[in-house]
This record gives structure tokens, C-alpha cells and sequence, in this order.
């Protein structure tokens, strides 16, 4: 349960002041021996811990769910398998699977989504790590545009979706071969560019190295790199941005210059 909801519920006088201050007094972690989860990331940083589910010992793996679910309501992860899925069902059968991004979640239903980010492609075969930034994102609450397979081979294809792309508040750029699609998005949109490098591509792009150089190199302006097939956080990211383009990541009553929002007040 987030601070603001409990505030709100001693305000309403649904629950007491001591049932609040027992709420604020309990450790900012909860301790499981084997991890340390950390149920209080939202109230910190705006958004929930999320499970990195490849490697984890599959009771370790559970539990963790189970936990995280309990402290949420609901709960995400990333680069899960399908007998992972399989596990993580039979103690929380609500959860879902993509067999294309690989992610693991229990999602609420009533989720509001904002703002505008757009996750282009340069291929088709990114989009598992297209798909990885995209859900990522809508998970923590933007509205997201998928431009796939426009990578510059084929420009036309691009300039064909110029005007949703530069509507977004954020851009995600996700390339293999040479990456060149992130220079190119850097060029046409006012908006910050997030170019992700994949590990798409023959001998001599070692793995997405090249993607990764290419982007870092870039001589557009505007273009923030991440690690290679790091869809997660450049979805992470971009939810950032999307916040602040639509003004949710100020206080309510704030505006962005600082001044009271009418909009926010009650």
C-alpha cells in the first residue's frame, strides 16, 4: 500500500492513526534471508521494485512473487522463462506470460495510462526487446505507440509514422546491425531519443556492440544510450520522461514552473 493511500484512508477515517503509524514504522525492506525486497522503492522513486527473474532459484523465485504481490497488489518481471511461468502459476494463478518479451506480471486491471511514448524498431527481430521497453512502460502507467520495422533500409517506412512518433514525449529507438535508427529518430523529433543497441545481427556486429557504438557516436543531439537489449531500462526511463511531459512526476497542486496547478488542487 502506498503512504499516500494510507493518508488518505486516516483522512476518510477508515483506519486509525495508530494503524497508520504502525504502517510507517515497519523497516523500509522486507527481509527474506536469501533477499532483501524493497517495499518501499514506490514511495521513494515512483515506481515498485521489479523481479529480474533469470538465474533465480525457482523457490527463491516464488516467494518472491508471493511477496511482492502481497506488498503491491501486483508485480512485474523480466527475461522469465516458460517453466518459470508455469511455477510462479501455481502460487499466483492470475499471472500472465509473453512469450515474446518475456515478461512475467500480475498487473492491476484498472490501471490509468498517460502521456504518449513511441518504441520504434529498425526489424523485426527486435521486437522481443522492443517489447520488453513497451510493456515495461505501460506497466508503469504510459500510453505507448509500437513503430515496428522502419529501420532505415527502408526509410519511407519511417517518415510514414513521422507524426505519431514526434506527438510522443519520449522516443525508444531499438536497433541491431549498425543502429543507425536512433541517429536518424534523433534528427526528426524534439523529444528525448532512447536508443537501445540488440544483440541483432551477423559476425561482425559482435553481439550488438556495433549497435552500441554507433549510438554512443551518434551526432544527433538528444540521444541517451542504454545497455544492449536493455528493453526494460529504456522502458523504465521513458516512463520517467512521459511523467514529466504530462506533468505527473510534480507534487499535486505544483506546476512545472513551480507555481499552484488549479488543475491538481481540491
Amino acid at each position: 500500500m502506498e503512504a499516500r493511500e494510507i493518508l488518505e484512508q486516516v483522512k476518510a477515517g477508515t483506519i486509525s492513526i495508530e494503524e497508520a503509524e504502525r504502517y510507517f514504522k515497519k523497516q523500509p525492506f522486507e527481509e527474506m534471508g536469501y533477499a532483501k525486497l524493497d517495499t518501499h522503492r514506490e514511495v521513494r522513486s515512483g515506481f515498485p521494485e521489479v523481479v529480474y527473474c533469470s538465474g533465480k532459484p525457482d523457490q527463491y523465485l516464488v516467494s518472491i512473487y508471493q511477496k511482492l504481490f502481497e506488498a503491491n497488489g501486483e508485480v512485474f518481471g523480466t527475461r522469465a522463462d516458460a517453466r518459470q511461468y508455469a511455477l510462479v502459476r501455481e502460487a499466483l494463478p492470475q499471472v500472465t506470460y509473453d512469450d515474446i518479451s518475456h515478461i512475467l506480471k500480475v498487473e492491476k486491471k484498472d490501471k490509468e495510462r498517460q502521456g504518449k511514448i513511441a518504441v520504434c524498431t529498425a526489424g523485426t527481430a527486435d521486437i522481443p526487446v522492443a517489447e520488453e521497453a513497451a510493456q515495461t512502460a505501460e506497466y508503469f502507467g504510459a500510453d505507448v505507440s509500437r513503430i515496428y520495422d522502419v529501420g532505415v533500409s527502408g526509410i519511407h517506412r519511417l517518415l510514414s509514422r513521422l507524426d505519431v512518433i514526434q506527438e510522443a514525449n519520449c522516443v525508444v529507438a531499438v536497433a541491431g546491425m549498425e543502429g543507425a535508427l536512433a541517429s536518424v529518430l534523433g534528427g526528426l523529433v524534439s523529444r528525448p531519443v532512447i536508443a537501445v543497441p540488440t544483440s541483432v545481427g551477423y559476425g561482425a556486429s559482435m553481439h550488438g556492440l556495433s549497435a552500441l557504438l554507433t549510438m554512443i557516436n551518434s551526432c544527433a543531439n538528444g540521444i541517451a544510450v542504454v545497455n544492449i537489449d536493455n528493453g526494460y531500462g529504456a522502458g523504465y526511463i521513458a516512463a520517467q520522461i512521459n511523467r514529466l511531459g504530462y506533468g505527473g512526476g510534480y507534487p499535486a497542486g505544483i506546476d512545472r514552473d513551480g507555481s499552484a496547478d488549479d488543475r491538481n488542487v481540491k
